[in-house]
C-alpha cells in the first residue's frame, strides 16, 4: 500500500513536470552545474537521450506503482529516477524536498513491495503472507530516512549564523518577509494574506521558530514507537502546511501526506476493501 502510494505520487508529479524537465534539458550549457550522481558528467547529455531517459522514468514510474515485475522494475525504476531528479537540479536550485522521495524509492525497489496489491500478485494469484519482518524493516527504514532529513534540518539551522538564537524567530520572520518581497515584486500572491498579516506579530514567530526546531530535531523521537511516529507525522504535515499558507512554498510530497505514508496502517485499507467485496 505505501507503494502504491509513493508510486501514485511520483507519477503524478513527473507527469506534470515533464515539460519542464525538457525544457531544463535545451538550457544553455553554461548553466549546468551537475550534483549527485550527475558528476559523472562533464557536460550535459545530448537532448534526445536526456529527453528518453525522462520518458523511461516515466514508464517505470508506471510500472513500480502498479506492481509489474517489480524484481527488476524496482530498482530500475529507483535508478531511474535518482538520475531523472539529480539530473534537474543540476541545471537550477537543488530540490532538497524531493531527497526523501528518492530514499524512500530506494528502499522499496530494494524490498518485496509487492507481495499484496500488485499485478505481480494478481498475475502469480499468491495469497500474501502473514507478519514478517521483510515488511517490517523498509517501513522503518523509510521513517529513518525521514527523520535523518529533518535532524539534519535541524541541525544545519543551529549551525548557521544565527545559532541557537534562530529559536527568537528573528530570522525566521526576516526570511518570510525577503520571500514575501520577491514575491510581491514578481507579482505572486501565494501566501500574501497570511505573510502580511502575521509579520507584525513577533511572539508568533518565536512560537513557529521553537515549534519547528522541536520536530526537526525531535524527529529520532519518531523512531522509538509507533504511537510517536504517528504523532510526529501529524505535526510534521501541519507545519508543511503552515508553511504553505504563510509563505506560498509547496512541499508537494509532504503536502499530499505521501511521505509520511510508512508510518501509518495502509494495510487496513486493503483488509477493508477486502472485507467489502
Amino acid at each position: 500500500m505505501v507503494r502504491l502510494v509513493v508510486g501514485g505520487y511520483t507519477l503524478w508529479y513527473l507527469s506534470r513536470q515533464r515539460g519542464k524537465f525538457r525544457k531544463l534539458a535545451r538550457t544553455d550549457a553554461s548553466q549546468f552545474e551537475p550534483v549527485g550522481p550527475v558528476r559523472v558528467l562533464e557536460k550535459p547529455l545530448p537532448v534526445p537521450v536526456a529527453d528518453a531517459l525522462i520518458d523511461a522514468t516515466l514508464a517505470s514510474t508506471a510500472l513500480f506503482a502498479l506492481g509489474a515485475g517489480h524484481r527488476v522494475v524496482g530498482p530500475v525504476h529507483s535508478a531511474l529516477l535518482t538520475w531523472t531528479l539529480s539530473y534537474r537540479n543540476s541545471w537550477s536550485m537543488v530540490f532538497h524536498s524531493e531527497n526523501t522521495l528518492v530514499w524512500h524509492t530506494l528502499v522499496l525497489g530494494a524490498c518485496r513491495a509487492t507481495d499484496a496489491a500488485s499485478l505481480d500478485a494478481l498475475v502469480s494469484r499468491r495469497a500474501p503472507g502473514g507478519p514478517h519482518p521483510r515488511y517490517g524493516w523498509p517501513l522503518q527504514a523509510m521513517q529513518a530516512a525521514s527523520a535523518a532529513t529533518y535532524l539534519l534540518s535541524g541541525v544545519a539551522k543551529l549551525g548557521g549564523t544565527s545559532g541557537l538564537s534562530w529559536t527568537s524567530g528573528g530570522a525566521m520572520r526576516r526570511q518570510v518577509a525577503i520571500d514575501r518581497v520577491r514575491k510581491d515584486v514578481f507579482g505572486s500572491d501565494r501566501g500574501a494574506t497570511a505573510a502580511h498579516a502575521l509579520y507584525p506579530h513577533r511572539s508568533l514567530f518565536t512560537g513557529f521558530a521553537v515549534a519547528s526546531l522541536a520536530l526537526e530535531l525531535g524527529a529520532p523521537l519518531s523512531l522509538l514507537h509507533p504511537k510517536a511516529g504517528r504523532l510526529w507525522a501529524l505535526a510534521t504535515f501541519g507545519m508543511h502546511w503552515g508553511i504553505r499558507v504563510i509563505m506560498g512554498i509547496r512541499f508537494r510530497y509532504q503536502l499530499c501526506g505521501a511521505s509520511f505514508a510508512s508510518w501509518f496502517s495502509l494495510d487496513r485499507l486493503l483488509t477493508l476493501l477486502r472485507g467489502v467485496r
